[in-house]
């Protein structure tokens, strides 16, 4: 049975996502399924001011969101954190290559709140590696938090460089939950 006080909770969190994302100029997101996103994808999916693709592969993403860019086009890139770690090479590549602008959005797993002990590695080097190929990120972890959402976006094209908003279970979720 589920919880209506969290199914609201997501809805709520979803909207608000989507206000930010269309405030900024996004029109195209391109997804892979993670749990915690489910809400904001199916948002996504069905709101008219988007463009929803599902991809079947995170390098998929990236180059569907570099195309974009190419065409004019905002995009964005939701994911989970384990599949941000195997699109490493085709950012560098592509976008770092490039100077093409990439907005991932992502699921900050293995952090504390997460309770699924198979997502530890995600924990431990999700941020590491993000520092590695120096790449800013900015965790969003409070509703207060989701308007650094077009701040973080806008970042990207300014810079010409990728940026990532990390989701924490809290916000996505519900705390305590």
């Amino acid at each position: 049975m589920s919880d209506p006080t969290r199914a609201s909770h997501g809805r709520d969190i979803a909207n608000r996502i989507a206000d930010q994302l269309s405030e900024c100029g996004v029109s195209l997101v391109a997804s892979l399924p993670d749990n915690w996103v489910m809400d904001l994808i199916g948002h996504i999916a069905e709101d008219a001011r988007f463009t929803h693709v599902p991809v079947n592969r995170e390098e998929s993403a990236i180059g569907l969101c570099a195309g974009a860019h190419m065409g004019g086009t905002g995009s964005a890139a939701l994911m989970g954190a384990s599949g941000f770690m195997t699109v490493v090479y085709a950012i560098t590549k592509i976008n770092y290559t490039y100077e093409i602008p990439l907005f991932l959005m992502m699921t900050l797993r293995g952090a504390p709140g997460d309770h699924h002990k198979h997502h530890i590695s995600n924990g431990l080097y999700l941020r590491p590696v993000l520092e590695s190929i120096s790449m800013p990120y900015q965790v969003i972890d409070t509703i207060e938090d989701i308007g650094q959402i077009s701040r973080a976006y806008r970042h990207t094209r300014t810079f010409s460089r990728p940026m990532a908003v990390l989701f924490t279970r809290d916000l996505l979720r519900g705390g305590g939950h």
